[in-house]
């Protein structure tokens, strides 16, 4: 019964939709436990764009966006390689890499990736710079997705490898069920007015939060450049 009761203290969900606009997901420990579940209904995707943007200083192996479905384990994986311009795209189990990118450490980032079922055609964007469009696999992901961030599933919900673990902050993620044009894209790195995510919505998100994963404000230059022009007018310097 003690045990129960830790397991459910640790385990905290969000009853309803709720807007995380201005908020960040802090992962401050490496484990093999630890994660965010984001929940959606949809049990279908005949294609894929995830955007979202990240802050770490990690040079190892690690996940930033994992789906899972009982037939796939890596049904649609962002990964990001130990070499630092290297991306690994896994889409219903096989695997492609990306090279490359300007994945910098110690600064946010806008990381967005496609995919096509139609076509098998992959693509990704580190701040608004495109990859080479590549085939991975072609075809139709069904089944219950579970979607994590903080892990890398090697299997349904599980099977979590510590060496994989992201430690950082993660803030506005967004999934479609379609590829993203890149001028929208575009307007995603920007911060402008973009069309959510009709699977994933940062602005509506439903959650759950396992381990010490912390929900708190979010951090960096963004609201420096909000009040630039005032500090400007009194002579004050600007800090995030």
């Amino acid at each position: 019964m003690k045990r129960l009761l830790t397991v459910v203290l640790l385990t905290v969900c969000a009853a309803a939709p709720e807007d995380l606009t201005g908020k960040m997901f802090s992962f401050p420990q490496e484990t093999k436990t630890d994660h965010v579940k984001l929940i959606t209904p949809r049990e279908e995707f005949k294609a894929i764009t995830v955007c979202l943007r990240s802050f770490t200083d990690l040079s190892r192996n690690h996940g930033l966006f994992s789906l899972a479905t009982p037939a796939f384990a890596n049904a649609f994986l962002i990964f990001k390689k130990s070499a630092s311009d290297q991306i690994e795209m896994n889409i219903r189990n096989k695997g492609i890499s990306f090279f490359g990118q300007e994945y910098k450490l110690n600064t946010w980032q806008s990381v967005c990736t496609s995919w096509d079922g139609a076509n098998g055609l992959v693509q990704v964007w580190i701040d608004g710079k495109p990859s080479a469009r590549r085939y991975c696999s072609d075809g139709t992901i069904t089944g219950h997705a579970l979607i994590m961030l903080g892990q890398e599933q090697d299997s349904h919900g599980g099977g979590f490898d510590p060496q994989q673990t992201f430690v950082g902050m993660t803030t506005d993620v967004h999934m479609w069920d379609f590829v993203l044009s890149p001028c929208e894209i575009q307007r995603f790195v920007d911060d402008l007015n973009f069309s959510p995510g009709n699977v994933i919505n940062w602005r509506a998100l439903e959650y759950q939060i396992v381990g010490k994963i912390i929900l708190e404000n979010k951090q960096g230059a963004c609201s420096c450049l909000i009040k630039k022009k005032v500090s400007n007018m009194f002579g004050q310097s600007c800090q995030a």
